[in-house]
This record gives C-alpha cells, structure tokens and sequence, in this order.
C-alpha cells in the first residue's frame, strides 16, 4: 500500500514538470494550441501503448456504457483546461506560484467534492482540521507567489 504514496509523489513530481515543458513548446513553437494538440497527441500515444501492454483490447459492454453517469465522461474537458493554463500562465506566473496554485485550488475543491460526497468520492466531512489545511494551502502558497 506505501509504494501508492511513492508513486502519487512521483506524479505530483510530474506535475511540477509538465506545465514548463508545456509552456516551453508553446513559446518555441509560437502556437500555444498546436503546442497543446501535440502534449495530447502525445498522451494519446502513452494511453494506446498502455492499452496494448496491459491487455485492455476489450470494449466496455452498452449496459456499461449507459451506466456511466453524464458528469464523467467530459473529464477531458478538465485536463485540457489545465493544459490551456500551463500553456499561457505557467512561465508568466513561475512554476512555483503555478503549481502551488493548481494543487490548492485542487485541494480546496477536493474538500468539498468529499465532504458532499461528489463526483464519485465517498463522503469525507470536512472537519475543521481538513478547512485549517485548506486554508494553510491557501497562506503557503501566497507566500510561495509573493516571495
């Protein structure tokens, strides 16, 4: 169960890196949604070798399909606003202020998602220690943004 944590750190590391190689394309290339057309034709690529190494070949069933509730299948309408923002704020803004803004946006947000019980999570109240996090996110990341 541990080596989840190692690799949720590796992602977070991800994270951190993708909004400058993003960015980077962006400005060499001069074409910001060009530069964002490759990073998912790129990741189109990682999901099809995935698919073939871990021997997913097989199509979900309609019963599966009709299942699904209406909110999540637009996902990847989120992750391409993510990219559009590293593509033209991540280098104006810095990789620091950048990414601590994304994560406490992401973790205030994700407070309440649990705490209604939204989008698939289970219900987590946000006690007070939860909010306190939040709102030390929010002090940790102005620092990180002023200084």
């Amino acid at each position: 169960m541990w080596y989840l944590y190692g690799l949720t750190l590796l992602a977070g590391i991800a994270n951190a890196i993708e909004p400058g190689q993003n960015a980077t394309l962006a400005k060499a290339t001069g074409h910001p949604v060009l530069a964002g057309l490759v990073c998912f034709l790129m990741a189109l690529v990682i999901f099809i070798v995935a698919i073939v190494v871990m021997g997913e070949r097989e199509m979900p069933s309609r019963r599966a399909f009709a299942r699904t509730p209406w909110w999540a299948w637009p996902g990847g309408i989120l992750g391409a606003a993510v990219v559009v923002a590293q593509l033209y704020l991540a280098e104006s803004l810095g990789a620091a202020p950048f990414l601590g803004l994304v994560v406490t946006g992401g973790v205030i947000a994700s407070i309440v998602l649990d705490h209604f019980g939204l989008v698939g999570f289970k219900t987590h109240r946000a006690s007070r220690w939860r909010i306190l996090g939040g709102v030390l996110m929010v002090l940790g990341v102005t620092l990180v943004a002023l200084f």
